[in-house]
């Protein structure tokens, strides 16, 4: 049985996603699959953006359509986590983002939670018709490449992006 759920973000979880960024700030930790969160000035200013970039229609410019969840516990109702699932790739995305990115807070982490999530996302994923998922991490981020193994990713290269190695990482839905 799943311990979390993935859920679209909505008003009703501004506090917890509030909290979310503060404690990634004070953590000086990078916020992937949050939507742009760390950037946004105000709740309100990321939720719209983050509304806007589900449909081609309303995309901001120079992105792609995506779905950001935040994943909650199904015990006490804490986000743990959050996930972005990209609709298709760009000439970046397929060279450095992939379809998927995600976060855990840290003092989540090392629970199995972005296992668990990233398995949701996949189902999410197969929903949207992605056969095939690519997901991308820095070489040096060895957690993040277990949980994309432990979901099946099967490594295809590593490229240089600045002095990062980025692994690109194959899972199929099929």
């Amino acid at each position: 049985m799943s311990r979390l759920k993935l859920v679209l973000p909505t008003v009703e979880y501004e506090d917890e996603i509030i909290n979310y960024k503060k404690e990634f700030i004070e953590n000086k930790d990078s916020m992937d699959g949050t939507g742009g969160l760390r950037n946004s000035k105000t709740f309100e200013e990321w939720y719209k953006a983050v509304c806007d970039n589900l449909k081609e229609e309303t995309v901001r410019e120079g992105l792609v359509p995506a779905t950001t969840f935040i994943a909650i516990s199904n015990d006490d109702g804490r986000l743990i986590g959050m996930i972005d699932i990209r609709h298709r790739l760009n000439d970046y995305l397929l060279n450095f983002g992939g379809h998927i990115g995600y976060s855990v807070r840290k003092s989540e982490r090392q629970k199995g939670y972005a296992t668990e999530m990233l398995a949701l996302a996949l189902i999410e994923c197969m929903k949207l018709n992605i056969e095939r998922v690519l997901i991308t991490c820095d070489k040096d981020n060895i957690a993040s490449a277990k949980t994309i193994i432990n979901n099946g990713g099967i490594l295809e290269n590593e490229i240089l992006e600045e002095s990062a190695v980025i692994q690109r990482y194959w899972i199929n839905l099929d």
